[in-house]
């Protein structure tokens, strides 16, 4: 049987969800990832995501200036 990638060998752990807002002028995925690294760089054990919210900025001559994403981020306290 598979074991829950949140429970720790003889107990279970606690995760905890903070929310952010990122963005990127390149894609999703990049504003994405620039969240998770931010994050990343004060939170250890990080376990998943989730979008919330997908946003895209506009040039008046509707181009695509920026995306943004909002999002929950999952980590196992220690």
């Amino acid at each position: 049987m598979r074991r829950s990638p949140h429970v720790r060998e003889g107990g279970v752990s606690v995760v905890k969800f903070i929310e952010i807002s990122a963005s990127s002028e390149e894609s999703i995925e990049a504003a994405v990832q620039s969240g998770l690294a931010k994050v990343a760089r004060t939170v250890r054990h990080i376990c998943g995501a989730w979008i919330n919210d997908i946003k895209v900025v506009t040039h008046p001559d509707g181009r695509i200036r920026e995306w943004r994403v909002n999002m929950r981020v999952s980590f196992e306290v220690d």
